[in-house]
């Protein structure tokens, strides 16, 4: 079934489980080669314009965040996209699922998330090989 057939039948794209609307500005950070290129197309239909890329300093709606294990320090990269973030922004951290290589275990993303001062709103299945863990300031300190 195509995209377009299971929106005409209510389904909602892999952006708009994302909770992502259009217009809004993302900010794509750790794409590499394994990312989910149908994902990444959904989100860009939705919003109706490109993801702008890590190196950018404007400010942005949601980072989406690709991370697997063995790409550095999850706290300095959360921290780091939370920089760009508007005062309601989100994060979505993109990790690959269970028994893929790069999974990242759930306790290190709720200590890392903690420290960084974020708050883990959502979990979702963002793709087949892909888990979505949306993380948001905690409303006290927008």
């Amino acid at each position: 079934m195509s995209a377009t057939a299971g929106q005409a039948q209510g389904e909602r794209s892999l952006a708009e489980r994302l909770g992502l609307k259009p217009g809004q500005v993302v900010q794509e950070i750790g794409w590499d080669e394994d990312s989910d290129e149908e994902l990444r197309e959904s989100i860009e239909n939705l919003i109706g314009n490109e993801m702008i890329d890590e190196d950018s300093d404007e400010v942005v709606d949601v980072v989406l965040l690709w991370w697997r294990d063995g790409d550095g320090d999850l706290f300095d990269a959360l921290s780091d996209a939370m920089r760009a973030l508007a005062d309601a922004g989100q994060i979505w951290l993109l990790t690959p699922k269970a028994a893929r290589d790069g999974h990242v275990e759930p306790s290190d993303i709720g200590e890392d998330a903690a420290t960084a001062g974020l708050s883990q709103t959502s979990s979702i299945s963002a793709a087949p090989d892909w888990s979505g863990t949306r993380l948001a300031t905690p409303k006290g300190r927008r």
